[in-house]
C-alpha cells in the first residue's frame, strides 16, 4: 500500500485564511433601533401584546344611485368606539374622493413632461378638462351637506383637502363611544376617461352604466398605537388604512339593477324573482362548476328595455370588515359557486356584462374558489360569506368580499392567451387582498409593499398551485433581476411611502420585489415548511388586527427561528443586488510520499506561475484550467500540534484522505446583497451535486470570501446559482472555468 501525507490546516488557519475582515457596512447588525421598540401593546416576538388595543367604528348608510345625472346621495350614522388609554378631543374621517375635487393638491404636485404626442386621456389630465357622459365639465369631490350630532345639531368640521376633522363638543375618554351623522353626494367619475379606483364604464351601444362604487362615503380614519391619527392626506396612490367595524347597507337603484356589495344580501325576496332565488339556492350546494343565477339572455331583455321610473333597494350587512363598496347594472350576467374550505363554505361569485363573455363565464367564478383554498392554506381561513370578482375595463381593485377586475375580449367574443392569463392573474391578485390587507390589516397608505407585496407574493403559489401552465410575472427570483440591476438613483429601498416612488417604478418596487424577495426566503433560505408555518403565525397573530412592518420581519423569526435581520436589511432597507462571481479555485491533492518532495515542490511552483493552466478551448470543454497542487503535512513543533498529534491516529487520516480533491474557492460579492452560495459541481464522470452554504458565510468579510470544499471526484466546472434562484443580476462570472458565449454575429459567420 502506498503511503501518503495528508495536508491538514488547524481550526485557527482556516478562519484567519479569510484574510482581513474588510470595509465594514454592518450587513450582519441586528435591526435594533431601526425597529420601534417592543412594548405592551406590541411584544418583541412580533405578537401583539397584552394591552393590544384597536379602534372600532360602525356605520349604518344609506345610498342611492341616480342613474339620469351619475350622481350618488348617501347619508351615514357612525358610531365612533375609543378602545384606546387616550382622550379624545377630534376624529378624523377621510373624505378620499376629494382627490378628483377642483382643490385637490394632487395635480399640482403631480410632475409632468410635454410629449410630441398626447392621448385625449392623457391630455385631459394635463389640462384639468375632464367631461361627464353629457359633456360637461366634470366637478368631482364630496359635497358635504351637513355633519350633525344625533340629535340634530351641527357639528363643527373642517375640511382639509382629503380629510376632515370632527370637533367634539366633550372629549371621548376609554370605552366612551360617540355616534354622529354624514350626509352626502358627488358626481361619479368615468373611469374610462378619468380613471380611478371606483367609478362607471358607459356603454354607448346599448346606452346602460355598470357603477362599481369604491371608497365612496366618509369613512373613518386610523387612530392607533404607532402613529396616533393615520391623517396623512390622500395623492391619489397610497391607499388607505381603515379601523374594523360592522356595517348595515341600503343601496337604492333603478328595479332592474344586479347589485353586488360587500356582506350578505338580507333581502333577497324583495329584490331577486323566484327563478333567481332558486338558482342562487342551488348555487349554495354546488362546488364543482358555477349556477348561473342572472343569465345572458336575461340581462340582454333588460339593457333594451331598461326600467328608470322604479327603485328597488338592495340591504346588506357585514361583520368585522374595514370598509365596503358595492358595484350595480342592469347589464350584469351573475354566477356563484359554493367554495368547500375546511370549516367554512362561502360562496364565490362573479357579476359581469355581456362584454365580458366567453372568458368570465368560463374563468372568473372559477378563479375566485381557487384563491380562497390557496390563500386559506397559506394565511387563515376565509372567514366571509362571499367571495365576489366584477367585470370592469380598466385595472383591478379590491375592498372586502369584492374587487373589480380587468379581462374583456374582442367584440366578437375571441381572447388572446395574453388576456386570458392576465384577467387570472388580477382576479387571484385582488381576490387574494380580501386576505391582506382586507382582513391582515396593514396601512396601505404607509407601507404599499406590505398590502402589494405579500399579497403578490401569496398570488404567485395560488398560480404555481392552479394555472402552472400559465404565466408566472411575478413572485420568482429571475423576475425581478431586470429592475435590481438599474442605475440605484432609480431605485427606492422597499421601506419607502408608495407616494415617494416613481410611477414607473412602483409595480416592482411595491409588488414584484417584495413578492421576490417571499419567494428566496421560502425556497431558498428558510425552505418552505419551516417558512409557511412562521408566515401562517403572522396571519394568525395579526388577523382582523393592524401590523406593521417590525411585526411581520419580527414574527418570521421568532415562528422560524432564523436570524433574518440580514435579510430585511438588504433586501428591504437598501437597493444593493445579488452578484456574486466565483472569482477563484484551486485545487490540491495529497503528495505521495514516495515520491521526492522537491519533484513536487516544482510542480507546486509552475502550477502557482501558471505554466501548466488548461483553457478551454471550446464552449462544451469544462476541464479544470489547471493540474492539481501537491502538498505535504504542515511540519510543526507547537505545543498544540503535538498535542494534536497525541490524539489523533495520522495514519487512518492519511489513508482516509488519500484520494480526496480539495478545491479552495473564492466568491466575490460585487452587488453588495448578502446572499447564500448554491454551487453546482460537475464531476468529471459528469454526474452532478448542489450544495448550498448559508448567508451567514459573508459574515467575516461582506465583499470576499474563500471556501475549502472536499470532494471524492474531481471537478470539471464550478456553476453558481444554477436554477437561478437568488436574483443574481450577472450570471457571466458565475460559472468556473468561464464560460465562452459566442454573440449572435459570431454565430451567423459560422
Amino acid at each position: 500500500m502506498k503511503k501518503f501525507l495528508l495536508f491538514f490546516l488547524l481550526i485557527s488557519n482556516v478562519v484567519f485564511s479569510q484574510g482581513s475582515y474588510g470595509e465594514w457596512e454592518q450587513k450582519f447588525e441586528q435591526l435594533g433601533t431601526m425597529l420601534p421598540t417592543p412594548n405592551s401593546y406590541r411584544t418583541a416576538s412580533g405578537a401583539p401584546g397584552v394591552d393590544y388595543w384597536q379602534q372600532k367604528a360602525d356605520y349604518k348608510i344609506d345610498v342611492t344611485i341616480n342613474d339620469e345625472n351619475q350622481t350618488l346621495y348617501g347619508e351615514e350614522e357612525i358610531t365612533y368606539f375609543n378602545n384606546s388609554p387616550d382622550v379624545l378631543r377630534y376624529l378624523w374621517v377621510q373624505l378620499d374622493q376629494n382627490v378628483r375635487s377642483n382643490e385637490s393638491n394632487t395635480p399640482l404636485v403631480t410632475p409632468s413632461k410635454m410629449s410630441k404626442t398626447y392621448s385625449g386621456k392623457r391630455l385631459q389630465g394635463l389640462t384639468n378638462s375632464y367631461t361627464n357622459i353629457k359633456g360637461e365639465k366634470y366637478n368631482g369631490g364630496f359635497k358635504i351637506a351637513y355633519v350633525k350630532d344625533m340629535n340634530g345639531k351641527d357639528i363643527n368640521h373642517s375640511v382639509i383637502s382629503t380629510m376632515m376633522r370632527i370637533d367634539l363638543d366633550e372629549p371621548l375618554s376609554k370605552g366612551d363611544s360617540y355616534s354622529f351623522k354624514i350626509k352626502w353626494s358627488y358626481e361619479i367619475n368615468d373611469r374610462m376617461k378619468i380613471g380611478g379606483r371606483g367609478g362607471y364604464e358607459y356603454f354607448p351601444k346599448d346606452k346602460n352604466f355598470s357603477y362599481t362604487i369604491a371608497q365612496w362615503f366618509p369613512r373613518m380614519a386610523v387612530y392607533d398605537d404607532k402613529e396616533g391619527w393615520q391623517n396623512k392626506q390622500f395623492l391619489g396612490r397610497g391607499e388607505f388604512a381603515l379601523p374594523f367595524g360592522d356595517y348595515e347597507l341600503n343601496i337604492t337603484v333603478p328595479a332592474d339593477f344586479i347589485v353586488a356589495a360587500t356582506g350578505s344580501l338580507q333581502n333577497p325576496k324583495e329584490v331577486l324573482n323566484k327563478i333567481e332565488l332558486e338558482r342562487l339556492e342551488k348555487a349554495k350546494k354546488t362546488y364543482d362548476k358555477p349556477v348561473i343565477i342572472t343569465t345572458q339572455q336575461e340581462a340582454e331583455k333588460k339593457e333594451k328595455n331598461p326600467i328608470s321610473n322604479k327603485t328597488k333597494t338592495w340591504k346588506f350587512k357585514a361583520e368585522m370588515v374595514r370598509d365596503v363598496a358595492f358595484a350595480a347594472s342592469r347589464k350584469y350576467i351573475w354566477d356563484a359557486m359554493a367554495v368547500q374550505l375546511e370549516n367554512k363554505t362561502p360562496l364565490a361569485m362573479s357579476y359581469y356584462s355581456k362584454e365580458g363573455n366567453p372568458l368570465w363565464e368560463k374563468e372568473s367564478t372559477v378563479a375566485v374558489a381557487n384563491t380562497l383554498k390557496t390563500y386559506s392554506k397559506h394565511t387563515i381561513e376565509y372567514p366571509y360569506p362571499v367571495a365576489i370578482s366584477v367585470h370592469a375595463a380598466s385595472i383591478g381593485m379590491e375592498y372586502p368580499m369584492i374587487c373589480f377586475n380587468f379581462g374583456r375580449p374582442n367584440e366578437d367574443g375571441t381572447y388572446s392567451d395574453a388576456t386570458k392569463w392576465r384577467m387570472i392573474s388580477v382576479i387571484i391578485h385582488e381576490v387574494g387582498h380580501f386576505f391582506i390587507p382586507m382582513i391582515i390589516n396593514s396601512d396601505e397608505r404607509q407601507w404599499t409593499w406590505m398590502d402589494e407585496g405579500l399579497n403578490t407574493f401569496v398570488q404567485s403559489l395560488t398560480q404555481r398551485e392552479y394555472y402552472s401552465d400559465g404565466p408566472l410575472r411575478r413572485g420568482t427570483a429571475e423576475s425581478i433581476v431586470d429592475y435590481m440591476k438599474m442605475p440605484k438613483d432609480m431605485l427606492r429601498p422597499i421601506m419607502t411611502n408608495s407616494e415617494q416612488i416613481a410611477s414607473r417604478e412602483f409595480g416592482a418596487n411595491a409588488y414584484a420585489k417584495p413578492a421576490s424577495a417571499l419567494s428566496v426566503l421560502r425556497e431558498t433560505i428558510m425552505g418552505p415548511e419551516l417558512f409557511d408555518y412562521a408566515f401562517k403565525e403572522y396571519s394568525r397573530r395579526w388577523a382582523f388586527k393592524h401590523p406593521d412592518p417590525a411585526d411581520f420581519f419580527r414574527t418570521m423569526e421568532d415562528a422560524s427561528a432564523v436570524d433574518l435581520d440580514w435579510f430585511w436589511r438588504g433586501w428591504f432597507y437598501s437597493t444593493d443586488n445579488v452578484d456574486v462571481g466565483v472569482e477563484k479555485v484551486k485545487w490540491f491533492k495529497m503528495r505521495n510520499i514516495s515520491e521526492p518532495f522537491e519533484n513536487q515542490a516544482k510542480v507546486e511552483e509552475e502550477n502557482i506561475r501558471g505554466k501548466n493552466k488548461k483553457l478551454p478551448s471550446d464552449p462544451v470543454d469544462f476541464a479544470m484550467p489547471f493540474e492539481p497542487t501537491l502538498f505535504s503535512f504542515t511540519n510543526t513543533n507547537t505545543n498544540e500540534y503535538r498535542e494534536f498529534r497525541n490524539t489523533v491516529n495520522d495514519e487512518n487520516i492519511k489513508i482516509e484522505n488519500s484520494d480526496k480533491n480539495f478545491y479552495e474557492v473564492t466568491f466575490e460579492n460585487k452587488g453588495g446583497l448578502v446572499t447564500p452560495l448554491i454551487i453546482e459541481w460537475t464531476y468529471e464522470d459528469d454526474s452532478q451535486e448542489i450544495e448550498k452554504i448559508p448567508a451567514e458565510i459573508w459574515r467575516f468579510n461582506e465583499k470576499i470570501v474563500t471556501k475549502v470544499f472536499v470532494k471524492d471526484k474531481v471537478v470539471k466546472n464550478i456553476k453558481l446559482d444554477p436554477l437561478k434562484e437568488t436574483a443574481d443580476v450577472n450570471t457571466d462570472d458565475n460559472n468556473f472555468p468561464r464560460l465562452v458565449i459566442k454573440s449572435n454575429f459570431d454565430r451567423f459567420n459560422n
